[in-house]
């Protein structure tokens, strides 16, 4: 099966069984995979280790630390913060905490994940460095040696299907899929679930019911899932891919999460929007290469041979970013307070133009508590769970049962006045949604 082949089909099963199973396949079939995951990488090692063709990890003939020009030193830094706080606003991340039914659950989810992070970033590591001393004109590989910087990208099925036996590359390759399938379906989901919620819901139909907002959910799904596809068939690196999500992240997103969890007194809708752009235009203008854009404007010290950005622009743009968002914030709260501009000027009704129904959410009054459905409305969303879990995929913590945090008398008067309402045919709940009436505005 060639690339482009087992990239459509590999994508086609991940919409599939997210489309229908939602954050409950999602989350099984991570499981599965991390498994898959685990064994398959660890098993590959001493079977590519022991390999007539790889010399001892000892030898001196190998620079193993390599060198860091001083011009490439700033890109190095830029890339290395990145790294550490582009990781941090992931959508499939807070996928996952959100779900949790307590802090402290989140909270230890985080911890075992950070620790889970280093130990599977040792087989990746090691493989590396048996692909580094092998001798490759000794196997089966027929490509150009010394390897390229085109064939780097391949490494690991490289050292798979060359260096060990048939059924340990066929659980190494099965392992590398489960990651990347495990990546996609997680990416489609919670994208095809923000659109719904934040989009379509808060903008277009702030009373849609929740069945709509399943279906449009869904329909998303299937636009993601094509789009992802081709941006797969169109950039050839994975790496680069990954790299150009966590770029943006870093520098759009990681600026508006520091604010609204931590200095949320300090942010608004202006000063967010106002950010957003500014980070976007400065990102652009430094180029991409991996989408063939050009750089609209040239940083001190850009390689012009080989049109590469030398100075940190992405950690500028995302300073950039912060500084707009605290300043055109502090701004637009100054000029409504002190009555330099009307109230009604406020569009997004954030500052002074607050409507009645909007009830801010401060800082939790337990330890613990529980993180989704804080108010009565977790009664009526519990009341989901009489109906079948599928009209509960995409939202906030589906992971809920109703008999968590509903008494056995109110679960059996609940399922009574379902299946009244419903007239003994289809059980359907009403439209009415119970968050309408405790939107969160920071």
């Amino acid at each position: 099966m060639d690339h482009r082949t087992s990239v459509i089909f590999s994508s086609c099963i991940a919409v599939l069984y997210t489309l229908f199973g939602g954050l409950y396949a999602v989350a099984y079939t991570d499981v599965i995979q991390l498994f898959c995951i685990c064994i398959g990488l660890w098993l590959c090692i001493p079977f590519a280790w022991m390999n007539e063709s790889v010399q001892s990890l000892s030898s001196t003939e190998h620079d193993w630390i390599g060198k860091v020009e001083s011009g490439d030193l700033a890109s190095y830094i830029d890339y290395g913060l990145l790294l550490v706080f582009g990781g941090i606003p992931w959508q499939v991340y807070f996928q996952r905490v959100l779900s949790s039914k307590s802090a402290d659950r989140a909270q230890l989810l985080s911890y075992v994940a950070a620790v889970g992070c280093v130990l599977m970033a040792i087989p990746p590591v090691l493989i590396g460095a048996i692909a580094k001393v092998t001798a490759w004109n000794e196997t089966e590989y027929k490509g150009p040696y010394p390897l390229t910087a085109a064939e780097t990208g391949m490494i690991l099925p490289m050292v798979l299907q060359y260096l060990t036996p048939d059924f340990v590359s066929f659980l190494g390759l099965g392992a590398v899929s489960a990651a990347v399938m495990s990546s996609a379906d997680s990416s489609v989901l919670s994208a095809s679930s923000m659109f719904a919620r934040n989009v379509y819901k808060l903008i277009f139909r702030q009373r849609a019911s929740e069945m709509e907002i399943v279906w449009v959910m869904r329909v998303a799904i299937l636009v993601v899932g094509f789009l992802a596809t081709v941006m797969a068939l169109t950039i050839p690196s994975i790496y680069g891919l990954w790299s150009m999500c966590s770029d943006l992240v870093y520098v759009i997103l990681f600026p508006q999460l520091l604010m609204v969890v931590h200095f949320k007194d300090h942010c608004n809708t202006y000063g967010s929007l106002a950010a957003y752009i500014i980070a976007f235009l400065v990102r652009i203008s430094g180029g991409e290469p991996l989408m063939s854009l050009p750089a609209l404007i040239h940083f001190p010290g850009y390689d012009e041979e080989n049109q590469l950005q030398k100075f940190p622009f992405r950690t500028m743009a995302m300073l950039m970013s912060l500084v707009t968002l605290v300043g055109v914030s502090w701004g637009t709260k100054f000029v409504f307070k002190t009555g330099r501009l009307a109230p009604g000027y406020d569009f997004f009704k954030c500052v002074v133009n607050i409507p009645e129904d909007v009830q801010r959410v401060g800082e939790p009054a337990e330890e613990g508590e529980q993180m989704a459905m804080m108010t009565p409305g977790a009664r009526i969303y519990g009341a989901a769970t009489l109906v079948g879990k599928d009209e509960r995929n995409g939202r906030i913590n589906p992971a809920l049962e109703a008999d968590d945090d509903i008494p056995a008398a109110e679960v059996d008067r609940l399922r009574s006045s379902v299946n009244s309402s419903a007239g003994g045919g289809s059980r359907n709940l009403p439209t009415m949604n119970p968050l309408d009436n405790y939107q969160t505005k920071l």
